[in-house]
């Protein structure tokens, strides 16, 4: 069974980081196409934050957190991570990640999803 845990989220002050990591199971980054974190708050949306393609390991940001936020991948444990440096009141949603196994690229059809990580930024 292809299991993908999100963890790291928790509440941080307007201007601070949290580092997002997802463990993946019963699935190999040799089989993946694409991974990606997305998020969605309230009564909005989820939407793509950031996206590890597998064709070329090119990574690709959301304009919004773009310069802010860097994800990256460790092959040997089958992890994913999701750095957010200088958070904003906007960032605040839960944060899920996803891995695709059809497609180089992050949509809202995601092969598998996790369980999201509630990330909440305060003034």
């Amino acid at each position: 069974e292809v299991q993908l845990q999100a963890s790291g989220g928790g509440s941080v002050q307007a201007g601070g980081s949290l580092r997002l990591s997802c463990a993946v199971s019963g699935f190999t980054f040799r089989s993946a196409y694409a991974l990606g974190w997305f998020r969605q708050a309230p009564g909005k949306e989820r939407e793509v934050v950031s996206c590890i393609s597998f064709s070329d390991l090119s990574m690709a940001y959301a304009d919004s957190v773009k310069g802010r936020f860097t994800i990256s991948v460790d092959n040997a444990n089958n992890a994913v991570y999701l750095q957010m440096n200088s958070l904003t009141l906007e960032d605040t949603a839960v944060y899920y990640c996803a891995a695709r196994r059809t497609y180089y690229s992050c949509s809202q059809d995601m092969d598998y999803w996790g369980k999201g990580t509630q990330v909440t930024v305060s003034s």
